[in-house]
């Protein structure tokens, strides 16, 4: 294991960190033990942690170049930090809920390596029982979500067509060149990211990973899916964690968000017909689930027709904040 190379490390691993300081530490200590000779530098950037996550990092793994951010500053904006100073040929996005199989970052390097077009790659995420995680996916569209709010996704994961958006229909253990891959691991040729710029920082948290794979592939760059990587991967640890407050709860924030994105996105990358499209078909299914749940008169149902009022809401704020998905809202979201 070679840790923080002198002068220019393979790869830099990029940790974002919001309060998760256990999972933090047991990431990092992975990272250490999964490293084998690459030689790499390990960043982390802690997003303004109230559970002692930065002095935890200070203390007990000096080795690490320890970013403190006084604000949250969500996803996109925490890592264009870090790639402000990371000297790796190769940037290694990692979540702190993530954590590296064994070989996984040198295969990782020998796969860029070995075909330069590529400009990011992803690998296969698992759950804790092994299970998998969607990993390769294709972009975000109104037909995407049509599939997979209906419940057609999901009914015929086998079909081309239907199961689309997460490749359900696909091999999971066969390489694959695809749209994009989560940021919860990802490689990212260093030279590809200087050329087409950092992540998009009006993306607070959401969609960001999707912009840049976008960018990259606009620029003739490839993305793809290697699924001999492998990562162990949680997910939504961070989230877990939001206060509640008395305007809207730590869950509906997070969908805000979700839906905040989600218009910025689709006005980005399909016009404001694209955005208010987007819109409305949310709107339509929130609505459609409201109603066929509004006819029983049990607690489980009037409770179901209360969250799907709520989401409907929450949809009409996410409009409003981002001006049809033209204006991010002020960090922190």
């Amino acid at each position: 294991m070679k840790v923080d190379a002198p002068n220019s490390p393979v790869a830099s691993v990029i940790v974002v960190s919001f309060n998760t300081r256990d999972l933090l530490r047991e990431c990092l200590l992975t990272l250490r033990r999964a490293a084998d000779d690459v030689s790499y530098e390990a960043i982390v950037v802690d997003n303004a942690s109230r559970d002692g996550s930065a002095d935890m990092v200070a203390t007990e793994f000096p080795w690490v170049r320890l970013i403190r951010s006084e604000t949250n500053l969500g996803f996109a904006a925490a890592n264009n930090r870090a790639f402000e100073i990371a000297r790796g040929a190769y940037i290694i996005l990692l979540n702190s809920d993530a954590f590296l199989r064994p070989n996984a970052l040198r295969l990782s390097i020998e796969h860029m390596n070995a075909n330069p077009r590529v400009g990011l790659a992803g690998g296969r995420l698992v759950g804790r029982d092994g299970s998998w995680q969607p990993s390769a996916r294709m972009y975000p569209s109104i037909l995407n979500s049509l599939f997979m709010m209906s419940g057609l996704a999901a009914k015929y994961p086998q079909s081309r067509l239907l199961g689309r958006m997460d490749r359900t229909w696909a091999d999971q253990f066969q390489p694959a060149q695809v749209d994009w891959v989560p940021g919860a691991y990802s490689i990212i040729r260093r030279s590809v990211l200087d050329r087409i710029g950092f992540f998009d920082e009006r993306f607070f948290l959401y969609y960001e990973e999707v912009d840049l794979c976008r960018r990259i592939r606009a620029a003739n760059r490839e993305v793809w899916y290697w699924p001999d990587i492998v990562v162990e991967h949680l997910g939504g640890e961070s989230a877990k964690t939001m206060e509640d407050s008395a305007s809207i709860s730590s869950g509906s924030k997070i969908e805000l968000w979700r839906m905040r994105a989600g218009l910025l996105y689709f006005r980005k990358h399909h016009g404001n017909f694209g955005a208010w499209t987007s819109m409305l078909l949310d709107r339509w299914w929130y609505r459609s689930r409201a109603l066929r749940n509004s006819w029983s008169k049990s607690a489980q149902r009037k409770a179901r027709v209360a969250n799907f009022e709520m989401a409907i809401a929450t949809l009409k704020q996410a409009w409003r904040d981002t001006r049809g998905g033209t204006t991010s809202p002020p960090r922190p979201w």
